[in-house]
């Protein structure tokens, strides 16, 4: 099973960015899928996911700001962050739950939002 993120960077407060994480070698029912964030010094915390049933569950420091969201198709799922703040600033990981409740991670994309 991999997990490839991509689309992090630097970016201004104020603006946005779209995280990708493409999933490969499972193919079969995730009891979730979504993004945690580890910033420097502080423990890793869950940003956004989306649960068997396709519910949808965010921190309350990203609601209404970012937007995770799945292309099947592409076996893809995304994270738009928009009115990045510099408290947003953290290694993205993305993580797939199994059916088993396996966890599995993605090596990470750094996200910087400068002042």
């Amino acid at each position: 099973v991999q997990l490839v993120e991509s689309g992090g960077g630097l970016v201004q407060a104020g603006g946005g960015l779209r995280l990708s994480c493409e999933v490969s070698g499972y193919t079969f029912r995730m009891n979730a899928i979504g993004w945690y964030r580890q910033a420097p010094g502080k423990q890793r915390e869950l940003v956004a996911d989306i649960r068997r049933g396709d519910s949808t569950n965010y921190v309350d420091s990203v609601k209404g700001r970012f937007t995770i969201s799945r292309d099947n198709a592409k076996n893809t799922v995304y994270l738009q962050m928009n009115s990045l703040k510099p408290e947003d600033t953290a290694v993205y990981y993305c993580n797939l739950v199994g059916w088993d409740y396996q966890n599995y991670w993605g090596q990470g994309t750094q996200v910087t939002v400068s002042s």
